[in-house]
């Protein structure tokens, strides 16, 4: 058992497929487009596909044609409204402003979240749609002293600190303890609920339910995929000043450090939302 601390990992996010990429060759194979299209373009996987999909809504062009007929135009010419970046980037924050941002549900993003507390997973799947959650279970990974996984580790809030004390009572020496730090008094408290859990399994109890005695800062490892749209809303609602606690304050800024590391273009909507 030990405090531990929150790590997230982008494991995987929309990537145009092969057969997408080939696609362009055929068609340059017959006169009409570039060899090497798609290079020639200064954009991401993310940028075709949310073309792609925006553009599918208004054009007569299939949506296998609509990156080898519309990209040069949207990609290769400066923003028509006056703006940073390329015509593309002026249709995306078009859309983004006029709110037909389910075009941008068909980017997705999968990450690795791991050391968070039970309280943030509980906190966390309130946003349900545009998410899918696969979360370590309490039932099957057992959680005592002896057992694999060591103990329980635990997530301390941020405020629970040694400036903060509090009287206490010491039944084993019968006396108060005076000013006792917020963290002893935390850390303690973990204590007290692993012995609790070990003394249940050792008395027969199956961990299905010994898990009840586990607190709320018992911490846990989750694969979470969310849709751009998910994430941007998840975002404006869990970002600092938005009275979000702050361990999932931190989980949304972590989250959309990874994804504007992919898809950099995506940065102007998390900070508008």
């Amino acid at each position: 058992m030990a405090e531990t601390e929150m790590n997230v990992q982008l494991i995987a996010h929309t990537q145009l497929s092969d057969k997408f990429y080939d696609s362009f060759d055929e068609l340059d194979s017959v006169g009409n487009y570039d060899f090497n299209y798609l290079s020639k373009l200064d954009t991401t996987d993310g940028k075709l596909v949310a073309l792609t999909a925006i553009r599918s809504c208004y054009s007569a062009n299939k949506p296998t044609e609509i990156v080898a007929k519309e990209g040069a135009k949207y990609f290769s010419s400066k923003a028509s409204d006056g703006g940073a970046g390329t015509d593309a980037d002026r249709l995306f924050r078009h859309i983004f402003a006029s709110k037909h941002t389910s075009t941008l549900e068909h980017l997705t993003f999968t990450f690795a979240i791991e050391g968070v507390s039970r309280a943030l997973l509980a906190q966390l799947t309130r946003h349900r749609v545009g998410f899918s959650f696969s979360v370590q279970s309490q039932r099957y990974v057992r959680m005592g002293s002896d057992d694999k996984i060591g103990g329980f580790d635990y997530v301390v809030p941020d405020k629970v600190t040694s400036d903060k004390t509090a009287n206490m009572y010491d039944f084993v020496y019968g006396a108060p303890i005076t000013d006792r730090p917020a963290t002893d008094i935390f850390a303690e408290a973990m204590e007290i609920a692993q012995q609790a859990y070990d003394k249940l399994r050792e008395a027969g109890v199956p961990a299905e339910d010994a898990r009840a005695v586990l607190p709320n800062a018992a911490a846990t490892n989750l694969v979470m995929t969310a849709n751009l749209t998910a994430l941007l809303s998840f975002y404006s609602k869990r970002k600092k000043g938005r009275g979000a606690q702050a361990e999932i304050t931190e989980l949304a800024e972590t989250l959309r450090r990874e994804v504007v590391d992919v898809e950099p273009w995506t940065d102007q909507f998390f900070e508008e939302v």
